[in-house]
């Protein structure tokens, strides 16, 4: 489905988390503009606190080359001992994804094969990096969410596929002076972000979301 032809709902329904993708490479004017827009992304007090590095080529390479070799910190990515029902959402989704690939459970070398390659972006000819202020509240990180989301709709408007990775915020201090980020900017999350590999089994993937009933409530409106 090209962009002159696909709503937001459609945008919506086709975005998907990818996490293997073709070497073909993205034009600078492409990602740029991807990037600029999606800064229209609501922003409380028009703050607008996302500071974003897109990377590829010799510095995509670089950033890899240091995570591989820097030791990684806490992401803090989900709370300690996760409760229901995000604990079953979370599990479900890690299983449903290595079954993709034939990855049991016992297989623990190749499932940490697998989770090595976030830090290779998937593959994708380019790596984003989204930065924050780390001075800056849950307002702010709320906005940054906003900023995310757009650019991945985005993306899905021209046929691109993304992956967002907290995965990244473990090499926040070890890639701070890679990056040249200004204190006291740090990264937040990064973005895979290419061309789908449609033929890897990893894309299969389709992950389902709670029903209505579970999370959600009208209120006021005539039964």
């Amino acid at each position: 489905m090209n962009g002159s032809t696909m709503n937001v709902e459609q945008a919506l329904q086709a975005r998907r988390s990818v996490r293997a993708f073709l070497p073909t490479p993205l034009p600078a004017i492409l990602v740029q503009n991807l990037l600029q827009q999606a800064a229209r992304a609501a922003s409380g007090g028009n703050v607008q606190p996302w500071r974003v590095v897109a990377l590829t080529g010799e510095p995509l390479a670089q950033v890899i080359a240091t995570a591989a070799q820097a030791e990684g910190e806490d992401g803090g990515h989900y709370p300690a001992s996760l409760w229901e029902p995000y604990r079953t959402r979370r599990f479900a989704n890690g299983e449903d994804m290595y079954a993709t690939m034939g990855l049991a459970r016992e297989d623990k070398a190749g499932r940490l094969a697998w989770f090595a390659r976030n830090a290779a972006f998937f593959g994708a000819p380019v790596g984003v990096l989204i930065c924050m202020d780390r001075r800056m509240g849950l307002p702010q990180w709320a906005d940054l969410g906003v900023y995310l989301q757009s650019l991945m709709l985005l993306a899905v408007e021209q046929g691109l596929a993304s992956c967002p990775q907290g995965f990244w915020r473990r090499y926040r201090s070890a890639l701070a002076p890679v990056l040249g980020l200004p204190e006291p900017y740090e990264i937040a999350c990064g973005v895979a972000l290419g061309h789908e590999d449609t033929a890897a089994p990893i894309n299969r993937l389709r992950t389902p979301r709670a029903p209505w009933q579970e999370w959600g409530e009208l209120r006021g409106w005539p039964v």
